[in-house]
């Protein structure tokens, strides 16, 4: 699988752009407090570990790894291998197709083709495949699911040590002149809180919801491809149907790679 460096040049630049905007006008030193830091970051990590089982914090690291990596979408190459396979069944039967199997390395593909060489029906080959679709759906939720919340903790948290900060200032007003520092220190903690929601959690979660619904779309063509070659669709026809799954710019990739192959083959 592909690296993807765009989740990480995003948070790069706009950390730039954050403290370029606060080294303009201000200091960096005064935007640095660590009670702040820690009743934002560590409070609300707290309060995850309280909405989710520790096994599911526990995949955080994991997470984080399918961040950094391009989702499953091969779709052009899915629906050249669907229009290879079908042509290899309706040659030399549904069982020819047991050698290919062992060579995929996507577990809703080898297992709805083992179906087919199995000779299951139609109805029970659907019906499997989408619960496993179902399941693989709800394991990639969880990830998104833990930032989302993260996301919507952390501000809070950042407005818990904001009135923290003002209940402390507010119980030493015998000295004004710790006021203005004071209230600067308080409102840090919301400044914290908010900056790793819109910057950090909430972002990821969203990243990470793309994924999965790019990898959803993908499993709905593959057990359609896979009911089509049960079906012993036209290979001509399986190209038509799961075009449709096709961005604009897909169908012209498959557009191109159909026109080099014609051409090549009328050079033999």
């Amino acid at each position: 699988m592909k690296r993807n460096i765009w989740p990480t040049i995003g948070l790069v630049a706009g950390s730039a752009v954050i403290i370029w905007s606060i080294m303009i006008d201000g200091s960096i030193n005064s935007f640095i407090n660590v009670p702040s830091l820690l009743i934002t970051v560590v409070g609300s990590f707290c309060a995850l570990l309280i909405s989710f089982p520790f096994k599911t914090i526990s995949k955080i690291p994991n997470v984080m790894k399918v961040l950094l990596l391009s989702p499953k979408d091969d779709r052009v190459g899915l629906l050249r291998m669907f229009s290879d396979l079908s042509k290899k069944a309706r040659q030399n039967g549904l069982l020819s197709l047991e050698d290919d199997i062992s060579d995929m390395n996507n577990e809703l593909l080898s297992t709805g083709l083992q179906m087919v060489v199995d000779g299951m029906d139609a109805d029970t080959i659907r019906e499997i495949l989408e619960l496993n679709l179902d399941a693989i759906e709800r394991r990639h939720r969880i990830g998104q699911d833990v930032f989302t919340k993260w996301g919507d903790l952390a501000p809070g948290f950042g407005m818990l040590g904001t009135l923290i900060g003002l209940i402390i200032m507010l119980g030493e007003l015998n000295d004004p002149t710790t006021i203005g520092s004071g209230m600067a220190t308080a409102l840090i903690t919301t400044f914290y809180g908010s900056l790793a929601a819109n910057l950090f959690f909430l972002p990821i979660a969203n990243n990470l919801k793309s994924q999965t619904d790019e990898e959803m779309f993908t499993g709905e063509l593959i057990i359609d491809g896979i009911l089509e070659i049960q079906a012993g669709s036209n290979p001509r026809l399986i190209e038509e149907r799961l075009a449709s799954y096709l961005s604009l710019e897909e169908k012209q990739e498959l557009e191109k790679d159909m026109g080099d192959l014609r051409e090549a083959s009328s050079y033999e």
